[in-house]
């Protein structure tokens, strides 16, 4: 590679306040994973990091208020629904690190963009959210909300997002700004460019947060259909189209070039991996053919998807490759026995990273997540190694090194035929701590077959879709998608006088399958076997050996053959029922046996039944428990 020592001038000579803060993501729902995937909040180092952020709660699209979405875990005995108090645990975490902010997140992938749209458009339903934001974060001390709407004018949102993120985000900063100290207030803020550019007013909404949390991962993955990096600092010399745009200097440039404060923006660094199934194993290069997504692993299990624990856990006990393509920052992996290949971060290339927000004098790096890092630890001499590399290379003063990324070739040579221009700076000495061996590595094999083009912008996942939040028995809230949020236990439950038989019409389905696929018996299986239902956007999977239904996320129906959400036209749906909202007021199921959707303005709209009645799909009104067909859904 080329290098270039930029001048000490350029970061100490304008005064730029050097990368200090490590926000760490907390994922509530790892506390249902199984074996070394558990993690709690009594496993959070108060001392690890300097924020940390709850992820997440919701927001109900009945009453437009912030909503607990898994009472069970999150709430206290005395509140309705709760029992492990996972909310005061968090914050109480400060009593041994008093210098830590804990933050309450909102929205993620799950939660879509829809009902987001619908509230920020309405300033009564804005006005909503925000009390009752501010009533949960006072109610268990959090310092502040960090608001993760993924994404404006995206996933179902309008147009007019743009603007209408900017109205609520200055609604909340002026609420916010009447406590004292005032609330802290930080957004999750896309990283690809047709996203970027579609929801952001970046001077406008710079103005209004605290710090702005860039998502600089989930460039490439599954969806594509050749091997990529998942979070690739620069681009690869062989990047064409849209995907010159899918790395993390071009997004934080992006950010900057377009009035972004260096000290506000907070850069995303994951410790995961995004992984695939290679066509052939002996093409396992970059770009390399890769038609579906890796297999799951015993923790997180979501096709495609790799924590780093997972990782170096395969690492030691599989004949696996790592490789270091000299035209990339951060290594990937292949395994000969199950053809997998995996894009992840490692010691070294986040050690870069965090140097790389240092020398910038960005505000810091965030994590997404701590409970992915090897915290046990089981692979290194301490645990949550990723992280404390992290923190070792904010820790080291800045040095002026800064990357700035060129196209480089396997030989060294700047690429003639990218648009990315640039070069790279050394990479700097690392760890202090001794991996135990894992793996050899070999040379890289570039694959020198054209890659298929795709237009299709990367997916950012802040939550795991086959995953449960809930309290782990037969009965659970229904997962959180565009289109529909469980019931808040804080709250009275809204329910409907409306007689669903006066004005129905039929349900609109464009094919429907020859008969329901069954329930699948559980205790015959391992946790986290997912199965099909018989309506596409749902499937089951088994939780302590009992099937629970769940919904597939925005844009996606349940793929019986790859057995994982997939994108909707990429899916059969002749062997299953497929709900559109056609015309208004047709009626259809949801999860939980007591709820249905109604259909208004192009859209589903989660409604309960009153008086302990369960949707009954074949009357299309609320019936009776005894005369409802309950199989196929979950029992409140």
């Amino acid at each position: 590679m080329k290098m270039r020592l930029l001048g000490l001038l350029l970061v100490f000579g304008l005064g730029v306040v050097s990368a200090e803060k490590l926000v760490c993501y907390f994922s509530s729902w790892a506390v249902w994973r199984p074996g070394n995937g558990k993690f709690d909040v009594d496993d959070i180092p108060p001392e690890l990091c300097t924020h940390l952020v709850f992820g997440f709660a919701g927001l109900s699209n009945y009453t437009w208020s912030v909503e607990v979405l898994d009472p069970w875990n999150e709430l206290c005995p005395d509140e309705e629904g709760g029992s492990r108090c996972a909310y005061n645990r968090f914050v109480a975490l400060k009593k041994q690190n008093p210098k830590l902010l804990t933050i309450l997140g909102v929205g993620g992938w799950r939660e879509g963009s829809e009902d987001y749209s619908v509230m920020a458009d309405d300033p009564a339903k804005r006005k909503t959210f925000i009390d009752s934001t501010i009533f949960l974060i006072n109610k268990h001390g959090f310092d502040g909300l960090d608001l993760d709407w993924e994404y404006p004018a995206a996933r179902g949102g309008i147009p007019e997002d743009k603007e209408n993120f900017v109205t609520l985000l200055s609604e909340l900063r002026e609420a916010f700004h009447k406590f004292n100290p005032p609330l802290l207030l930080s957004a999750a803020l896309a990283q690809g460019k047709p996203t970027m550019d579609a929801a952001y007013d970046i001077p406008a909404i710079a103005s209004l947060l605290d710090q702005a949390h860039i998502m600089t991962y989930d460039y490439h993955g599954a969806w594509d259909n050749f091997t990529h990096h998942n979070a690739p600092l620069c681009g690869y010399y062989l990047d064409w189209g849209i995907n010159i745009y899918f790395n993390v200097v071009y997004t934080i440039n992006y950010f900057l070039e377009h009035g972004m404060p260096k000290e506000k923006l907070v850069m995303g660094v994951p410790t995961y991996g995004r992984c695939f199934t290679l066509d052939s194993i002996h093409d396992h290069g970059m770009l390399a053919p890769a038609s579906n997504p890796g297999p799951p692993g015993p923790y997180i299990r979501l096709p495609g998807t790799l924590g780093f624990n997972e990782i170096c856990e395969r690492m030691l006990s599989m004949d696996c490759s790592i490789v270091h393509d000299p035209a990339l920052h951060e290594p990937y992996f292949y395994c000969p026995e199950d053809k997998i290949w995996c894009g992840f971060d490692d010691e070294d290339s986040v050690y870069e990273k965090a140097r790389y927000a240092k020398n910038m004098g960005l505000g810091g790096v965030l994590v997404w997540t701590l409970d992915t890092d090897d915290f046990h630890p089981l692979c290194y001499d301490e645990p949550f190694h990723l992280i404390q590399n992290m923190k070792r290379a904010l820790s080291t003063p800045a040095d002026g090194k800064i990357v700035e990324c060129a196209a480089v070739t396997p030989t060294g040579d700047i690429a003639t035929t990218t648009e990315m221009s640039t070069v790279f700076t050394t990479q700097e000495s690392t760890s202090t701590t001794t991996q135990k061996p894992i793996t050899t590595t070999q040379n890289p094999i570039t694959t020198t077959q054209e890659p298929i083009t795709t237009t299709q912008e990367p997916i950012t996942t802040t939550q795991e879709p086959i995953t449960t939040t809930q309290k782990p028995t037969t009965t659970t809230q229904e997962p959180i998608t565009t289109t529909q949020n469980p019931t808040t236990t804080t709250q009275e439950p809204i329910t409907t006088t409306q007689n669903p038989t006066t004005s129905l019409r039929p349900i609109s389905s464009t094919t429907e399958g020859p008969g329901p696929h069954p329930r699948p018996d559980c205790s015959k299986h391992i946790d986290g076997s997912v199965f099909p239902h018989e309506d596409c956007n749902k499937y089951w999977l088994c939780i302590n050996g009992q099937a629970v239904l769940e919904l597939c996320g925005p844009g996606t129906l349940f793929d019986e053959d790859l057995m994982i959400c997939n994108w909707k036209e990429n899916v059969d749906t002749s062997h299953c029922k497929l709900w559109l909202c056609e015309v208004d007021n047709v009626y259809y199921p949801a999860v939980d046996c007591d709820k249905y959707y109604r259909c208004y303005q192009g859209s589903p709209h989660l409604e309960q039944c009153a008086n302990g009645l369960y949707w009954n799909q074949a009357l299309s009104m609320c019936d009776i428990p005894a005369r409802v067909d309950t199989s196929q859904c979950n029992i409140p």
